[in-house]
């Protein structure tokens, strides 16, 4: 690494979060961008109003996060959502927060889906209500999530009326209705995750004994939720996460299969950051996140951009391979 890239990489006093802000509607994103900077620790670096501009922006920029209404031009469906999925691809460890006026949790289902790590999702009428949005853009920024309490309540309360749960399964199934794995819940709960589990199994047991024609639906998110959570907890990722980009699209494309080799002539490159161990010793952990996450942000768009596949980040270190998926000509 050069001097430059250290230097960057050092600690500061105070980190800014830089964020880039979508919405096609010109007083909402004006109104948003007042509201952000008011905080001294975030700073708005660019703007877009549909979903060209949302990808090609984030990622000219590479924001720490990305702020993005949820229905844009061209079609005005779920293109903040799949921008910023896309953005996240190409920009490891971007933190996303989605902005709707929709408070149907299905919504929130689609975006945590696939990964609820760095993800939120509130809604507009409610930003201006103390300082949600800057809590979220904060907690996502170094990896967190959320979801607007009013969404984990539309999933919980039909389902839980005249259930007789108690206060702590109450508190279980707000969890898992705000995108926690089994690992974090346990970690609250100070059990393992074989016992959250378990005792998920069993509240969901329950609740469908007792569930009514009008509360089906509500159960229904919440299983839907819950299976998206343990799916990735024991599959790791989905194909297009679990491999390097370019590998999961050529296998579907090609209507190859898993374990089939072929031989082709690489180059493989393994980089780290000088320092990084003192460095890390003497920064800020939140800090520490914000700048490791732009440092990947940048290898991979080098790495990217001259042709290279992406195949893994081990802290500080970035392996990436040239000549594979697709053989160099």
């Amino acid at each position: 690494m050069t001097e430059a890239t250290d230097a960057a990489l050092a600690p500061t006093p105070r980190a800014t979060i830089s964020v880039f802000l979508a919405d096609d509607n010109v007083i909402v994103r004006e109104g948003v961008r007042a509201l952000l900077a008011r905080a001294n620790d975030i700073t708005v670096v660019g703007v877009a109003d549909d979903l060209d501009s949302l990808i090609s922006g984030a990622v000219l920029h590479t924001p720490d996060v990305v702020v993005s209404d949820i229905r844009m031009p061209p079609n005005f469906q779920s293109e903040g959502i799949e921008g910023c999925k896309e953005i996240r691809k190409r920009l490891p460890g971007t933190g996303v927060v989605i902005l709707s006026q929709f408070d149907d949790p299905d919504y929130a289902i689609a975006l945590l889906s696939g990964g609820a790590a760095g993800y939120a999702y509130l809604l507009k009428d409610r930003i201006a209500e103390g300082d949600q949005l800057l809590a979220a853009i904060r907690s996502v920024a170094t990896g967190g999530s959320m979801l607007d309490p009013s969404i984990v309540d539309a999933m919980v309360r039909p389902a839980v009326r005249n259930s007789g749960l108690d206060p702590d399964e109450e508190r279980l199934l707000e969890m898992l209705a705000a995108g926690r794995t089994l690992k974090a819940i346990a970690l609250t709960r100070q059990t393992t995750a074989a016992a959250v589990s378990a005792d998920v199994e069993k509240l969901f047991s329950r609740l469908a004994d007792s569930a009514s024609a009008g509360t089906q639906g509500a159960l229904r998110r919440l299983r839907m939720l819950h299976e998206a959570i343990v799916s990735r907890e024991e599959q790791g990722e989905s194909l297009s996460r679990l491999l390097p980009g370019g590998v999961a699209e050529q296998l579907i494309a090609g209507g190859k299969a898993l374990g089939e080799s072929e031989r082709l002539d690489v180059t493989v490159v393994m980089s780290d950051i000088r320092g990084y161990t003192t460095i890390a010793e003497h920064a800020d952990p939140s800090s520490l996140v914000r700048q490791l996450n732009r440092h990947r942000a940048e290898m991979n768009r080098a790495i990217l951009g001259c042709g290279g596949t992406v195949m893994q980040y081990i802290g500080d270190a970035v392996m990436a391979v040239f000549g594979a998926p697709q053989a160099s000509r």
